[in-house]
């Protein structure tokens, strides 16, 4: 992996950070490549439980895309893919923390969006600056299932940022700290995360995702299916076994 994403293990955590700080975190090619192996190594990695993704220094998270590399490539339609996506363009069975540092613009709102768990720092804002240069934002289709329809087209009709504590109001933000405290809240959610049932904690992030396709009636039969092997999993006796015996469970993710 290159120097512009660095891949850290801590116990269950795998920690992502964009490292260009001198170019705001921006998405240039080195650092898009970069994500997609770290995402990657993440999943195929049975000791890695849930991911954590922030950005170098501490006043930008990510500022999007590379517009010098853009406009040397003259890019016009950048494929789906061109921003490594966790839960669309590269598949993440593992829940995604976004330890937002600071600004998230553009392709670094798109990370922020794609994750399952958003953490801001106090300082952090969010914006979809395309608007302001004439590109596009196809990208932030899912907003309206994740914020009011309202607060998304004032963010895309304006290009203005929402502050931390604003984009935690309407939805898009879990919780907002201090940012001396983002790296050490992140890590106590993540590993929260990881001490629960894997296949239980991978099934609650595929229900709530595939709940959006489906209409009220048709989500309770794909829940059905989507749980059906973590209640016969061996993890699933363990975690009662556990319990009537007063000590951790020791799960096995099968």
């Amino acid at each position: 992996m290159a120097d512009e994403v660095l891949y850290e293990l801590r116990g269950p955590v795998a920690w992502v950070t964009i490292n260009r700080p001198e170019a705001r975190n921006a998405l240039n090619r080195a650092v898009r490549e970069g994500l997609k192996a770290a995402f990657e190594s993440a999943e195929q990695d049975p000791q890695v439980h849930v991911v954590v993704l922030t950005g170098a220094g501490d006043r930008v998270f990510c500022a999007g895309g590379d517009l010098k590399e853009m406009t040397a490539e003259q890019l016009t339609v950048p494929p789906p893919d061109y921003v490594p996506q966790p839960n669309r363009t590269v598949s993440l069975s593992k829940p995604v923390i976004a330890a937002v540092n600071g600004g998230a613009f553009g392709g670094g709102f798109l990370l922020a969006q794609s994750a399952d768990l958003v953490i801001a720092a106090a300082n952090a804002n969010f914006g979809i600056s395309e608007i302001r240069i004439g590109r596009g934002a196809p990208w932030a289709a899912p907003l309206p299932w994740l914020i009011p329809p309202r607060i998304a087209l004032q963010l895309l009709l304006t290009g203005e940022p929402l502050s931390a504590t604003r984009a935690c109001e309407v939805g898009l933000v879990n919780e907002v700290v201090p940012a001396d405290r983002l790296a050490e809240r992140s890590s106590e959610l993540a590993e929260t995360i990881a001490g629960n049932a894997p296949l239980s904690v991978r099934a609650a992030k595929q229900m709530v995702y595939a709940v959006a396709d489906h209409g009220r009636t048709a989500a309770f039969d794909v829940a059905e299916d989507i749980w059906r092997p973590v209640y016969l999993s061996r993890d699933a006796q363990e975690g009662m076994r556990a319990f009537t015996e007063k000590r951790p469970p020791v799960w096995e993710a099968r």
